[in-house]
Order: structure tokens, then C-alpha cells, then sequence
């Protein structure tokens, strides 16, 4: 019988000259920085492709033979040592404020906490599913680049989103591999006796131990939190085991300990944020431990809840229903009961706070987010009136178009997703372009003196790049399914173009959620053909996405696109890659000559995986949804407009006969418009256009400094002001709220003066209202008249909104008076509306109160 197998590994020491690499290996610096990547490349080109690209991984495979030989290489050495100053640097400028954070902070006494479920910064930290975690990852090395005081706060999964295996038969495999954490860039938090930090999170009759995990984010720190801790039951372990996996219970258990954890976690790091900002609502949580603080030091439960809700910054992301968590009234009740015991507030109180109108038997996590916050944004300007019309409950007498929900819409990191190419090309001829990410003109200067010809050798070469890479992907899938060399060699050949006959490659690559509608071009299956198979305008077309496991429509998308890429028809000119991930992404949108979005309008809440196909120099041919409607200049890509069908299949078959005749007539032709150059100059014009519109105005940090000035600096002030004399302002403001809220059913408007129909240009319009008070005061009320200029044409200019002046009438009213001139002659239509005012609201509907004459 064969004894038992131990493992041992035994690891390369690191040489003296070479021992600062494991510094470099653990700060994901390395995520977006290229000289940090190129070192570790150089040393062992073949290994660090094996390692998935992870510095530490790498470290410990390393042969000591090779190591040594790189300690006596002059040349390795010389570059090691540059690389090195250039990540001292790094980390010494930005742990300082830039200059447009010092404008509007002080840094000493400000710091934004930031929490989200997921991140996605590199393959190496696999902590993401999609576009949440690569948008949290992109603010964060935003954050990091103009020295924000910043901190993020998330979950440490031992077993991240799945691995996707594609069949034979398209069936898609979810692979699941638990990660072995020494290989991971964190190292564990201890405490001042060297002990690993460990806070406690209550749940339903137990309490759950967390210890931390640190990530180095340039010179930012992510926390982590992770329950697999001795002493907790073995159930608790698994709470952070995976990502957004298990049931409803298992889910609210992981957010409990991300929201109320994170904040525990950050009181014993001793910091103190003054903004915080919850990335979506399963963080949300958060607010209620926050709240549980305020009441500990002396307020009431509702003075701490508005004084929380001050300085918190809420954004939404998805304007899909499935991707907002919703929990039972049961379930919430028993989870939230430690929580309101704690507090001495009635449970039903806590539980109102995610009831909405739409479901009053359950708890909706974003329903709490918006109620427990007072800055709250969606993340794009489509998207804001989508979520503005979901989420109209929390403002109810409030015109959808007017309530507090502002957007900011979604910007990607430019370091990590511009190409190698043309990151050397711009620091070649540009080297401060990096400072200057948002100067427009700056980048249609730089981009425009390009040669034409240089342009389309740089555009071919990076091509050249992807195709070479996504045919090495394809190799390890085909073989991995059991297909023979010769069979993989002739299906690919059309991934290996010669010179002067490289085909035009459309690109689709995001997850596969059926309103992503990923085989709309399959509705003309034979003109699909006929564009693909044109000997003279060859054409091909990649499609990468993960579906979710328990998504089965979007399996069968999967399984429809590989079916077709099996016919002789499309056989070798379409391809489904598998494992789409972050190391394919940055491949695909760079090396795209086409990128294709077409969801139905208008569920794609931003789509930023165009920003950075165009960025690179790729086309976006798109739905006019999500960034693309902001994004979209006619000369920079193509448009779908989209329909407006009652019947979904005959919207689908509108915009899908758009899109083919797009491609036919349109997109097609003029790439291969070469004439005598070689070249077509009329798709560089388009191509340039491209870049130098998108990548100032959709850049991580035009969208960062939005956030600072729209958002954080407004919730740092009112947080300070509603937090001052120990929460008093707080206190005052909620006694003013509920005695205006006791009054309002009585407010009533009457109007005092006559009604004309016609006045002289240069006369003011009079209006003389009464108000009903009920037992307001006159300055708790605010009256406006919206006027509006109808032009000939029956449309209507802006409205403007002239404020009426408040005078004693009769005991129990107040008179409003307006007198404003009329300068301009036309047609206007105006309104009269009140609403409740007061000095420390956030904004003027927070109450979501309004009475219209």
C-alpha cells in the first residue's frame, strides 16, 4: 500500500542585486504599468505567459540558475534599476495630492472610503465577474494616480468568478478553482502585537470573526475581508469562499460583512472617512452600521441616519431588475434584528428603509441605498433617466427629470486598456500625454499629425498583436475539445493574414445577457454569409463573453454563435473564444478594427468596453445607447438608432437590417477603399477621429474628478456641517422634516390675482399666490414659476425657474409674489409649484415633496 504524498516546494532565493522584484511583484502597480510587466517578461518570456501574467507566481517558478544569470546581465540590471526609479516615483508623487485634488480637498483631514463587491485590476487578482469590478478597478488606479485620499473596501473570495470552458458543442463548462492566496498580490493585516486584525460582524444568533487582507493599489490601499477564520463555524468560512455565489441567504451573509465588516475593519485601522461611497447596493449595509455608531455616541436613530446619509455617495449601475438584490421580508428581518436591537429602534423601521412601492413584502438593497444617502448618481446620461424612472418612489411628487439622481458617466482607465504601441508611440512624441488625459485638444493636435501611413502600420501591428494571440486561444480550446492539428491549422488561417490581405475584424466581447442581444446579426443568416465570405473584402468576426451559471438563455446564445461558427459558411471567419477575462479584453479592444454593441435600448447602463476600443483606434458600430449617445459624432464610428417597437421581434428584425446594411454599405467598403496607398485614408480619418474624441472625454480620471467635484466635495461639506456641535444640525434637521411632513397633506396653493392671457414685451409677469401653511412657517416653503418659451414649431425651449418672494398674509397663509419682466415677445407656457426648503438639505427635492397650483 503507497505511503502518504507530501509537497514540497522549494523557491528561487532572490540575488541581492535583484531582491526589490518581490516589491515590484506586490503592488498592482504592475496592473497598469507596462515597464513593470516588460521587466518580469523579460526574464522569462515563455513563464510568465504560463503564470497568467502574476509577478508573484512567477517569482516562485523561477529558476535560481536563471535568476543568477540576470544578476550578472549589465544590460537586465541597467533596466531593472530604471524600471525601479520609475515605481519610486510613482509611488512618491501621487501619495501627495495633484494639483486638481489640492483645489478642492484638504487632504489632511479628508479620506474617501469606497466600497464595491468586486475589483477588477488585474488577471492576477481574479476578485471580478464583469463591468462593475473593472469599472471599481479603474476608479481605484484613477484614485491612485491623482494622490486621492482614498481607501477601498471589498470581500477576499478564496474562489472568484468561474474559469468558462466552451464544448465541442457550445455547452459552456463554469470551472471553479479555489485560489491558493500565497499567490495572490495581499499580504494579511496584523495588529500592534503582530497579530492577524480580526473585527466581528453579528449575525442572527452568532457572532462571524473577519480578518483583513491588504492590497497595494499604486499608493492606495484596498482592504479585503475573509471569514475563513478558526473559530468560525464552518459555515462562516465559507461566507467569503465565493463570488456572488449561493442563495439569498448565503448573499445577504457575504453583504453584511462587506457593508458592516468594511466599516469595523476601518475603524480598527484607525481611519476615519469622511465621504463614502457605495459602488452599487449589495455595500449598503454599511449605512446601517453607520447609523448603529451615531446612536452609540448620543443621537437618535434618526438624526444618525440623516448624518449618515450626508456623506454618502451612492451609485447605481444596472437598469436591469435582476441586478439589484432583493431579499425576503424574513430573511432581512432576522439578519437586521441584531442591528436594530443594538440601536433601540423598532426592526420595522430599519426594514422600511428597502421596502419600495414596486415590492412591499421584501428588502431592496438599493432602495436602502438611496434613502440612507444623500448624493446619489447613474452612470450615464441614458442611464440617469432610466434609474430616475425606477427609483421614482424616493421621490414621489418629484418630476422624474428634477430628482436628486445626477449622472456621471463611466470613463476606463487609459494606462491599462491604450496598447503597448501606442502608450511607447505617445511617450515618444508626447511624454507628459499622461497629465494630460482630459485636454482635448492636446489629443486632436497629437493624434491628427500622425501620418496617415504610420497610423495604419501602427493600427496593423497591433492588429497583428491580437490575432496572434486570440489564434493561440483558439489552439488551446480546438485541441482541448479534441480537434486535430491540420483541422485547427485551416479553420485558423484566416487569423493569419498576409501582407496586404488582412481581413476587417468585428469584434463583440461582453457578457452574454440576452438584452445584450449577441446574435442579432444571425437574424439574416445568408447575408451574414455573403459578407463574411467575399474573397476580395475579407471579413471576420470574434465573439467572447462569459454567460452566467444559472443564466441558460444566455448559454444558448453561446451555443447558437459556436453551432454557426461550425458551418462551412462561417467556418474560420467566425470564432467564439473562451475564459473571456481582463488579459483578453485588453488584447481584443485593442486590436479590433470594429467594435459591436447591440443592446435593446436602453439597458446598457454605459458599455465601456467601446471607450477603449476606440481609445486604441477601433470604430464603434452601436446601438445609440449607454456612453455611444454621448460618445457618438457621426465622423468617430456608426449609429443604430433604435426602435421603438411594441413587438420585440420586429424591433430585433428593424435593427438588425440596420446593422447588415451599416456593415454592407458603410463599414465594409471603406476599409478596403486602399486605392494606391495601401491604405484606406478615409477609415483612418474615422479611425482618428476615434481617439482623440472618446479618449479625453471618457478617460478614469475626467470621470474621478467628476466624481470629486459633483459628488465627494459635496458630501465631505455637508457631513462636516450636519455633524458639527455633535450632530446637532443633524437633530434639527429631522425635527423640521417631520413637521413638514405632518403638514404638507394641508399645504394648499390658491392664486390670488387674475389670470392674463396676453401682455406688451417689457412688461413683468405678476403673480400673487396664497399658501395654505397649516402651521409652516413662510421660509420653510419655497415657490417657483417654470417658464417655458414655445417655439413656432410647438417644441419647447429650457424652462427657467424664476423664485417667488414670500410676504405675511392672513393667519395660517403666506403670500408668493413674482414680477418678472418679459423682454423677449412669443408664446410661453409657466407653472407655479412649492416644495419644502431648508438651509441643510442636499438638494431641494430631497424630500421628494411638491405641490403644484
Amino acid at each position: 500500500m503507497a505511503g502518504q504524498k507530501y509537497v514540497l516546494e522549494v523557491q528561487a532565493r532572490l540575488p541581492e542585486p535583484l531582491s526589490e522584484l518581490k516589491v515590484l511583484s506586490e503592488n498592482l502597480l504592475y496592473a497598469w504599468d507596462r515597464h513593470i510587466r516588460g521587466l518580469f517578461w523579460r526574464m522569462d518570456t515563455g513563464l510568465w505567459e504560463r503564470c497568467g501574467h502574476n509577478p508573484k507566481v512567477f517569482l516562485r517558478r523561477i529558476s535560481q540558475q536563471r535568476l543568477d544569470e540576470l544578476a550578472q546581465d549589465a544590460a537586465f540590471i541597467e533596466e531593472y534599476q530604471y524600471v525601479l526609479g520609475l515605481f519610486r516615483t510613482y509611488r512618491d508623487q501621487t501619495s501627495r495630492p495633484s494639483a486638481a485634488v489640492a483645489e478642492q480637498f484638504d487632504s489632511q483631514n479628508t479620506l474617501i472610503a469606497y466600497f464595491c463587491a468586486e475589483y477588477g485590476l488585474h488577471e492576477s487578482l481574479p476578485l471580478y465577474s464583469g463591468g462593475l469590478g473593472i469599472l471599481a478597478g479603474d476608479h481605484c488606479k484613477a484614485a491612485s494616480g491623482l494622490g486621492l485620499p482614498f481607501v477601498a473596501v471589498g470581500l477576499m473570495y478564496r474562489q472568484g468568478y468561474f474559469r468558462q470552458r466552451i464544448e465541442r458543442d457550445g455547452t459552456q463548462n463554469a470551472v471553479f478553482q479555489p485560489h491558493d492566496l500565497r499567490d495572490l498580490p495581499i499580504n494579511l493585516v496584523r495588529d500592534s502585537q503582530g497579530q492577524p486584525l480580526q473585527i466581528s460582524v453579528p449575525m442572527p444568533g452568532r457572532e462571524v470573526r473577519v480578518q483583513v487582507w491588504r492590497a497595494d493599489i499604486g499608493h492606495l490601499a484596498l482592504y479585503l475581508l475573509d471569514t475563513d477564520v478558526l473559530g468560525n463555524a464552518e459555515r462562516d468560512c465559507s461566507i467569503t469562499f465565493q463570488l456572488y455565489g449561493g442563495g439569498h441567504e448565503l448573499r445577504i451573509e457575504q453583504e453584511l460583512v462587506l457593508g458592516v465588516g468594511g466599516v469595523r475593519a476601518l475603524r480598527a485601522l484607525g481611519l476615519a472617512p469622511t465621504v463614502w461611497h457605495v459602488n452599487e447596493g449589495h455595500a449598503a449595509f454599511q449605512m446601517i452600521e453607520r447609523c448603529r455608531e451615531s446612536v452609540e455616541a448620543g443621537l437618535s436613530f434618526e438624526a444618525a441616519l440623516e448624518l449618515t446619509a450626508a456623506a454618502t455617495v451612492f451609485t447605481t449601475h444596472t437598469p436591469v431588475a435582476a441586478g439589484h438584490d432583493v431579499f425576503e421580508h424574513e430573511l432581512a428581518a432576522a439578519n437586521l434584528a441584531p442591528y436594530a436591537e443594538a440601536m433601540g429602534v423598532d426592526l420595522n423601521r430599519l426594514l422600511a428603509l428597502g421596502r419600495s412601492e414596486h415590492d412591499e413584502t421584501s428588502f431592496n438593497m438599493t432602495t436602502l441605498a438611496l434613502r440612507a444617502s444623500r448624493y446619489q448618481n447613474a452612470v450615464s446620461r441614458i442611464h440617469r433617466g432610466v434609474a430616475a424612472e425606477m427609483e421614482a418612489h424616493i421621490w414621489p411628487q418629484v418630476p422624474i427629470d428634477e430628482s436628486p439622481l445626477q449622472y456621471v458617466t463611466n470613463g476606463v482607465h487609459v494606462q491599462t486598456f491604450l496598447s503597448r504601441q501606442w502608450s511607447n508611440f505617445f511617450d515618444m512624441h508626447a511624454p507628459g500625454w499622461r497629465a494630460r488625459q482630459s485636454d482635448i485638444h492636446f489629443w486632436r493636435r497629437l493624434i491628427q499629425t500622425v501620418p496617415d501611413q504610420q497610423f495604419w502600420l501602427q493600427r496593423m501591428s497591433i492588429k497583428a498583436d491580437m490575432l496572434e494571440y486570440v489564434a493561440a486561444c483558439l489552439t488551446r480550446q480546438y485541441a482541448r475539445q479534441g480537434v486535430g492539428a491540420a483541422h485547427i491549422e485551416r479553420r485558423l488561417a484566416m487569423l493569419r493574414p498576409t501582407f496586404g490581405r488582412d481581413p476587417l475584424v468585428l469584434v463583440f466581447a461582453r457578457r452574454f445577457a440576452t438584452y445584450k442581444r449577441a446574435t442579432l446579426l444571425l437574424r439574416d443568416p445568408q447575408r451574414l454569409a455573403e459578407l463574411l465570405n467575399n474573397p476580395e473584402r475579407p471579413v471576420i468576426l470574434l465573439f467572447a463573453g462569459k454567460a452566467h451559471p444559472a443564466d441558460e438563455p444566455g448559454q444558448a446564445l453561446i451555443r447558437t454563435l459556436v453551432d454557426y461558427s461550425r458551418r462551412p459558411e462561417y467556418a474560420g471567419k467566425l470564432f467564439v473564444i473562451e475564459d473571456y477575462d481582463l488579459a483578453l479584453a485588453r488584447q481584443l479592444v485593442a486590436g479590433a478594427d470594429v467594435w459591436l454593441n447591440t443592446p435593446l435600448y436602453p439597458m446598457e447602463a454605459c458599455g465601456t468596453s467601446g471607450q477603449k476600443a476606440a481609445m486604441n483606434g477601433a470604430l464603434n458600430v452601436s446601438v445609440l445607447d449607454g456612453w455611444w449617445a454621448e460618445g457618438f459624432q457621426r465622423d468617430n464610428g456608426w449609429a443604430i438608432t433604435p426602435y421603438s417597437q411594441s413587438d420585440p421581434d420586429q424591433r430585433d428584425h428593424y435593427e438588425a437590417e440596420d446593422l447588415l446594411d451599416l456593415l454592407e454599405d458603410e463599414v465594409v467598403p471603406l476599409y478596403f477603399d486602399r486605392g494606391n496607398s495601401g491604405f484606406s485614408n478615409s477609415w483612418i480619418a474615422r479611425a482618428k477621429a476615434a481617439m482623440y474624441s472618446v479618449l479625453p472625454h471618457f478617460n478614469a480620471q475626467r470621470m474621478l474628478m467628476n466624481y470629486v467635484g459633483d459628488l465627494y466635495l459635496p458630501a465631505s461639506r455637508h457631513g462636516q456641517r450636519l455633524g458639527d456641535k455633535a450632530g446637532q444640525p443633524a437633530t434639527d434637521l429631522v425635527a423640521w422634516k417631520a413637521r413638514v411632513a405632518r403638514a404638507w397633506p394641508q399645504v394648499e396653493l390658491r392664486r390670488s390675482n387674475g389670470r392674463p392671457e396676453q401682455i406688451d414685451s417689457g412688461q413683468p409677469l405678476e403673480l400673487d399666490i396664497q399658501v395654505v401653511l397649516d402651521g409652516l412657517q413662510a421660509e420653510d416653503i419655497q415657490l417657483e414659476c417654470v417658464l417655458t418659451r414655445v417655439r413656432d414649431d410647438g417644441e419647447t425651449e429650457s424652462a427657467i425657474c424664476c423664485r417667488l418672494e414670500a410676504e405675511n398674509g392672513d393667519e395660517g397663509t403666506a403670500i408668493y409674489r413674482l414680477a418678472e419682466p418679459m423682454n423677449v415677445p412669443g408664446r410661453y407656457e409657466y407653472q407655479v409649484r412649492a416644495y419644502p426648503w431648508h438651509p441643510l438639505l442636499a438638494h431641494p427635492f430631497e424630500t421628494g415633496l411638491m405641490r403644484w397650483l
